[in-house]
């Protein structure tokens, strides 16, 4: 490929190198030069333009991105990808690939690095390995840093890359036993339950607790001889520190063997790996009572997916092991202070489906639906909130008068509510410990739950109702990073999978308002 300032008569079919305005016109990059885009530079006095021009055995920064991702995407099974992830359609010489179910991303050892090495002009970027994603997450993406790469360097990259997979949860059945002694309460059995069922479910399986029985290895090996599920989860009343305790010597009586006790995550530590007849046998870590991710998640993770664990499988989790500071306990004496939470409004988009004005704009009992919203986060007691501004900026402005608010405006809104959300973040202040994301159509959300949501412990809160997540969805501090990340129309759930999740019962189906269309607006219209 060459590059560089030619003259106006040996530039057509070139593709223009850098955004430029022309006349009347603002050219984009890789535009390619006709006879009329000459003829416009020609009568604005330009004498050349810094083009790329392909030459033979040059592919195309698209052609050469899809190729390369068709080729991480490849893997097989007769007539049926089953990678667990599709390439998406290329953009500016880039291409995501995207997961297609809820599951483990992974990429071979060394394969990532062995790509990018071929050649400059072509990079590959992916999550860590054994990262958790949800379907359409993105997990890796291809990009053609020039405008045409060579057929040979193209080649050498196809055959360094390696299919990447996103290894699909499958529904288990999990049994959970909870051993006991004097004192246990029936409130901590309680949580127990309620914290593994929730965890369980976000894996697609579901949990069958069996009633309690006594901390003792005889009565718990009966009960690990006896039971029929896929998984065995066995919570002790007491830690478990040794391969003496009761425990591992429950899952020995019972025939089993005890593959590992111990590993190096935190928090998570103290968890026991076992089999009875090929059933895994999990003995919880005391962490295993939180909702907080820990080494457990890691390893349900695993099985869910499919994928093998062993005792080597664990020693390997300490690379990475040491868990964000967020999902660990915090150290003894250090005091607690209350979140300082506030409120980010996304009101940067164009609601297309709408027609007509601005969708925030319009009307619900005598005020712009987003005024409902910015009033209920002021009566929940939230600071002024950010509002993040794109298409009619001034209007929604004007329409905010007197309410205190921080208004930022995302140049690049019209890539898609990622840039929105990205823009928003980064304007949080540093005061701010976690950030309530509200999408500004949602007229009829209450103070009290915006109140609740910001008060709730957890990495990520959201409200559910009937079984769907709604919003707004509480970010912490920790996940600021990956959020002003985000890039098109990829949203917060891409980065949800690094966190757990803690779903908040919502006061009404007012968490799913989606006021985008006529229709909608109508319905919203039609309520009392």
């Amino acid at each position: 490929m060459k590059f560089g300032p030619v003259p106006l008569a040996q530039a057509a079919g070139c593709l223009l190198a850098h955004g430029q305005q022309i006349g009347r016109r603002r050219l984009p990059k890789g535009h390619v030069l006709g006879a009329a885009d000459l003829a416009e530079a020609a009568a604005t006095g330009l004498a050349e333009l810094i083009v790329a021009q392909l030459e033979p055995g040059d592919v195309a920064e698209d052609d050469a991105a899809a190729a390369l991702a068709a080729a991480l995407a490849a893997a097989q099974v007769g007539p049926q990808p089953s990678s667990g992830l599709a390439a998406l359609a290329p953009v500016h010489g880039r291409v995501n690939l995207a997961a297609t179910v809820d599951g483990l991303f992974s990429a071979p050892p060394g394969m990532v690095a062995a790509v990018n090495a071929v050649d400059e002009a072509l990079t590959l970027a992916a999550l860590p390995n054994g990262s958790r994603v949800t379907a359409g997450a993105i997990v890796a993406t291809i990009k053609t840093i020039r405008y045409a790469v060579a057929q040979t360097t193209l080649a050498a990259a196809v055959a360094a890359a390696k299919p990447l997979h996103v290894h699909g949860f499958r529904p288990l059945s999990v049994g959970l036993i909870a051993t006991t002694l004097p004192g246990t309460s029936a409130k901590a059995l309680a949580k127990l339950e309620r914290v593994t069922a929730a965890r369980i479910a976000a894996l697609g399986s579901h949990l069958d607790t069996q009633p309690p029985c006594p901390h003792d290895s005889a009565a718990l090996a009966a009960v690990l001889a006896g039971a029929t599920a896929d998984l065995l989860l066995v919570a002790g009343a007491s830690a478990t520190v040794d391969r003496g305790d009761v425990i591992p010597q429950a899952i020995i009586a019972a025939g089993g063997v005890v593959e590992r006790l111990g590993m190096p995550v935190d928090p998570g530590n103290l968890l026991v790996l076992g089999r009875i007849g090929g059933r895994p046998v999990i003995g919880l870590p005391g962490c295993a009572k939180s909702p907080k991710r820990n080494g457990l998640d890691l390893v349900l993770e695993r099985l869910a997916a499919g994928l093998p664990v062993t005792a080597e499988t664990i020693a390997a989790m300490g690379d990475g092991g040491l868990l964000p500071e967020a999902e660990r306990p915090e150290p003894r004496g250090r005091a607690s202070a209350p979140a300082t939470v506030g409120a980010v409004v996304l009101a940067a988009g164009r609601a297309s489906r709408m027609g007509g004005p601005h969708k925030l704009l319009e009307d619900w009992r005598g005020q712009p639906i987003i005024a409902h919203v910015i009033d209920a986060i002021a009566a929940a007691g939230l600071p002024p909130p950010i509002i993040v501004l794109g298409h009619a900026a001034d209007a929604v402005r004007h329409a905010l008068s007197g309410r205190p608010a921080r208004f930022v405006t995302a140049a690049d809104w019209a890539e898609g509510m990622g840039r929105s959300l990205a823009a928003g973040i980064a304007a949080v202040p540093a005061e701010w410990d976690a950030a309530l994301v509200f999408l500004a159509d949602m007229p009829r959300i209450e103070p009290t739950l915006i109140a609740t949501l910001a008060a709730t412990p957890g990495q990520i809160v959201l409200p559910s109702w009937e079984g769907r997540r709604g919003h707004p969805v509480r970010w912490p501090r920790a996940a600021f990073a990956q959020l002003i990340g985000l890039a098109g129309d990829v949203g917060g759930r891409a980065v949800m999978a690094d966190y757990a999740l803690t779903p908040v019962p919502a006061l009404s189906d007012a968490v799913l308002d989606d006021i985008d269309t006529p229709a909608a607006l109508a319905a919203l219209r039609n309520q009392s």
